[in-house]
C-alpha cells in the first residue's frame, strides 16, 4: 500500500562535481561527476524511501536526462510513475569550490509542457492517490503550466479526502488556492505570500498566524535554515531548533526534511514530533555532499544525540512495499 505520492511537475537530472577553484574564463577541470534524479517531489520520495515509507513518485520526462533520472530512480528502488513527454527534461549543476569551501549552484529551466500532457499528470495522480494518505507537490511549475495548477491538484486530492502538501515558490504559491493542509514555505517564500519583509521572529510568528487565519492552509511549517523551523497549527506557533551539523551541501535539505515530516505524519506522530524529525532529516542531508539526500542511520544518530532519545516507535518499522 502507498503511504505517500509526490508531483513533480519540472524535474532535474542533479550534477554534481568539484574544482579546486571557480574563476571566471578559465577551463575548470572537475572531478568525476555524481547524478541523482532531482526536483522536489522525486527527492521528497526519495528521503521518504529512505526512511522506509512507502511512497511513489509521479512526474513528466523527457529526452535523455529523463530516461536517466528514471534510470536512477530504478537503481535505487523508489517507485515511479513516468509521463511521457516531448521536451527535453532539463539538469541542474551543483559545483564545489574546494579553496573557498563554496557551492555553486546552476538551475536551467524545464521544457514546455501543454495541457494535454498536464492533463494526464492530473489523471495518473488521481488514480495513484487513491490508495494513499498524503499527496506531495514540490517544486517550480514549467513553462506551459499556468499559476493556478497546484490549486487545481489541490481540488482534486480534497475530493478524494486526501491531504495535500505544498512546498513551491513564486507565483507558484501565491496561486496554490485553499486546499492545502501542510504549506512548507522559506522565510523569503514567505514574505512573498503576505506581501511584506519579516525581521523578527516576532513578525515570523504573526505572518505564519496570518496564512493560517486567510485559510492558505491548515498548517504551516516555515523552514529557517540554520535556525530550525517554526511550525504553525490551530494549536498555536512552536520553534524547533536545528541541529548543529558540519554543512557539506544544503541541495535537498528541504525536500529531506519535508519527506521526514510527511512520513512521520503517515505513522500517526503528532505534528510536533513529525517536524522534529523533518529537522533530523533535513540535518542528515545537509552531511552529505553534492546532491546526497538524508541517510537513515545519520537520522537516527543526529536525533539520539540532539533529542536525547531513539526515533519514534512507529518509524522503526520499514513500510510495506
Amino acid at each position: 500500500m502507498t503511504e505517500i505520492v509526490t508531483l513533480t511537475m519540472n524535474p532535474a537530472l542533479d550534477i554534481a562535481t568539484a574544482t579546486e577553484r571557480v574563476v571566471p574564463a578559465h577551463k575548470l577541470h572537475c572531478e568525476v561527476p555524481r547524478y541523482d534524479p532531482g526536483g522536489g517531489g522525486i527527492n521528497v520520495a526519495r528521503a521518504v524511501d529512505a526512511l522506509g515509507g512507502a511512497v511513489v513518485a509521479i512526474f513528466p520526462a523527457g529526452g535523455a536526462a529523463g530516461e536517466m533520472i528514471g534510470h536512477l530512480l530504478h537503481q535505487e528502488g523508489v517507485l515511479h510513475q513516468v509521463i511521457r513527454i516531448d521536451g527535453f527534461t532539463r539538469e541542474s549543476l551543483a559545483v564545489e569550490d574546494r579553496q573557498a569551501g563554496a557551492q555553486y549552484r546552476f538551475i536551467l529551466p524545464g521544457p514546455e509542457i501543454g495541457a494535454a500532457d498536464q492533463e494526464r499528470c492530473l489523471e495518473r495522480l488521481a488514480a495513484a492517490l487513491l490508495d494513499a494518505s498524503y499527496v506531495v507537490a514540490s517544486g517550480s511549475l514549467p513553462l506551459g503550466v499556468a499559476d493556478d495548477f497546484y490549486a487545481r491538484v489541490g481540488n482534486l486530492v480534497r475530493r478524494h479526502e486526501k491531504r495535500f502538501v505544498l512546498d513551491t515558490s513564486g507565483p507558484a504559491l501565491t496561486a496554490a488556492g485553499r486546499d492545502v493542509y501542510l504549506l512548507k514555505p522559506s522565510l523569503r517564500e514567505l514574505e512573498h505570500l503576505v506581501g511584506r519583509q519579516i525581521g523578527s521572529e516576532q513578525d515570523e510568528d504573526q505572518a505564519v498566524r496570518e496564512v493560517i487565519e486567510r485559510g492558505r492552509a491548515e498548517i504551516v511549517v516555515l523552514s529557517l535554515g540554520a535556525r530550525g523551523a517554526l511550525l504553525a497549527s490551530a494549536q498555536g506557533n512552536e520553534r524547533i531548533r536545528a541541529m548543529p551539523v558540519q554543512v557539506k551541501s544544503t541541495v535537498g535539505a528541504g525536500d529531506s526534511m519535508l519527506g521526514g515530516i510527511v512520513f512521520g505524519l503517515c505513522r500517526g506522530l503528532s505534528l510536533s514530533d513529525a517536524v522534529r524529525v523533518g529537522v533530523a532529516a533535513g540535518s542528515a542531508a545537509a552531511l552529505g555532499s553534492g546532491t546526497q539526500l538524508c541517510h537513515l542511520n545519520d537520522l537516527q544518530k543526529l536525533y539520539a544525540e540532539f533529542f536525547g532519545a531513539n526515533l519514534p516507535e512507529a518509524l522503526q518499522a520499514r513500510a510495506g512495499r
